[in-house]
């Protein structure tokens, strides 16, 4: 007989937290149903009503900060301050998206040569989000919140280690006040998620993950004419330019590398130097990462936690290994240390070339990659020679070179210059390539799955 439950770990002391029961294929089939049920009543609650609940949402998210911070560093290793920068962030988009919600789904009037027109932005139902683990809240209320204010009703497969969240936001929705069903979270396995996306009653699906698992799903989708939005991984390019600021470049680098233990889809990954900067920001960014302390999340003074399962440090280590077997070298780092807990230390590689999981793959905990050019114009071609395309950054004193460089020639979804930002309420979060597409935040997310209609009214005379 099959076991169905799941038990979360506590990656720093590697002890379990609770066990949870998996819902059977045919109670989720049945969950699909009571939110399309919801979603009857829910599409004619108005607008103002809907955005009025994403204000409350708001305040509960920030209500329950403690708890939520210590659940994310419980279930998957986050350092404690970036779990409230977290909660935070979740906050402003439910209250950002309630202020935007009216304008960008307001019907608009067109002209019709035969009387007049309308535009109007209706919801398609129940969409369905896959969600992944590393920002265990974030992921969820971004997708969430949008489609819900925008008149569907929404259902989440999450990751399995951090159930305990998927719990708790469900929990949330409903002391917000929001309707039994308008949102759940479905504890589920994958292969049940798989048959979820064929549920007649499922109209859209998202997932945010790997490129491998998104395309499937995708697949999946794409047979049964329903859209999808992907939001994949990524191996992104920091570039330090000539005329870089390199003391500013070595901080911003770290941060950018170490945010969420490097467990971030559009972290920097791989950094491009050009020759005249490398030695200086080689020897400044290995001091800089060797310094970092790594520890318990739940200490101020932590820089590193543990990376969120065994399984996960096993791959990058894996990654590194056949990198360097390969011909890169190693500047620091890249040995797993003696101690409990799912650590992997701040770690550099150098020497690194096509063919290597290094420089192809995307590293998806603490290791940067150092990357050696002649000039800006190889830092580019260097940049771009990826299949992936989420974020990136450029470093330049000369701004306006550096826009230039991001508009027409870096080929990302979204780009930093001298700076690093994980994700912005009122900016579009996404990319390009087997990194994904469509569009989640700015207002362009709760557009994503509604049915954008068309109505001509013939004037006689």
């Amino acid at each position: 007989m099959a076991d169905n439950t799941t038990t979360t770990i506590n990656p720093f002391t590697e002890q379990p937290i609770k066990s949870y029961t998996l819902l059977s294929k045919e109670a989720a089939k049945q969950a699909i149903d009571k939110a399309d049920k919801c979603f009857a009543n829910w599409k004619l609650t108005p607008l103002a009503k809907r955005a009025e609940l994403a204000e409350k949402l708001a305040q509960v998210i920030e209500d329950r900060q403690e708890h939520l911070t210590k659940l994310m560093t419980d279930e998957m290793g986050k350092v404690r301050e970036q779990g409230v920068e977290e909660v935070k962030l979740c906050a402003e988009i439910c209250r950002y998206t309630a202020k935007q919600a009216k304008s960008e789904l307001a019907d608009e009037e067109r002209e019709f040569a035969q009387g007049r027109a309308i535009v109007t932005y209706q919801p398609l139902g129940v969409i369905l989000g896959i969600q992944p683990w590393n920002f265990p809240l974030y992921q969820v209320i971004r997708y969430s919140i949008t489609n819900v204010v925008a008149g569907n009703t929404t259902v989440l497969k999450h990751a399995a280690n951090v159930f305990g969240m998927a719990e708790e936001i469900e929990a949330m929705y409903l002391a917000a006040g929001f309707p039994p069903h308008c949102y759940q979270s479905l504890l589920v396995d994958g292969s049940t998620a798989s048959e979820l996306i064929s549920h007649p009653k499922v109209k859209g699906v998202t997932f945010t993950g790997s490129d491998e698992v998104g395309k499937s799903v995708a697949e999946t989708a794409a047979k049964l004419a329903k859209k999808t939005v992907l939001e994949l991984g990524s191996n992104d390019a920091y570039l330090v330019l000539d005329d870089a600021d390199i003391q500013l470049a070595v901080e911003t680098c770290v941060k950018g590398r170490i945010v969420n233990n490097g467990e971030t889809c559009v972290a920097a990954k791989r950094f491009i130097i050009t020759e005249k900067n490398y030695n200086a920001f080689k020897d400044a960014f290995s001091d800089a990462m060797t310094k970092l302390k790594m520890g318990d999340p739940n200490d101020d003074d932590t820089d590193l936690g543990p990376m969120a399962r065994s399984d996960l440090r096993d791959k990058i280590h894996k990654q590194v290994t056949e990198s360097v077997k390969a011909g890169a070298t190693i500047v620091c780092g890249c040995k797993i240390p003696d101690r409990t807990g799912y650590f992997y230390p701040p770690s550099i590689l150098e020497n690194v070339s096509p063919g290597m999981p290094a420089y192809d793959d995307e590293l998806f905990g603490p290791v940067a990659v150092l990357i050696k050019v002649k000039d800006d114009s190889q830092a580019i071609t260097v940049a771009n020679d990826s299949r992936y395309g989420l974020g990136g950054g450029i470093f330049s004193k000369d701004v306006e070179h550096a826009i230039e460089l991001a508009k027409l020639h870096f080929n990302t979804g979204m780009i930093n210059i001298n700076g690093y930002s994980l994700a912005v309420p009122n900016l579009p979060f996404g990319g390009v390539k087997d990194s994904g597409y469509g569009r989640e935040h700015g207002g362009f997310g709760v557009r994503e799955f509604v049915n954008v209609k068309s109505i001509m009214v013939t004037i006689p005379g």
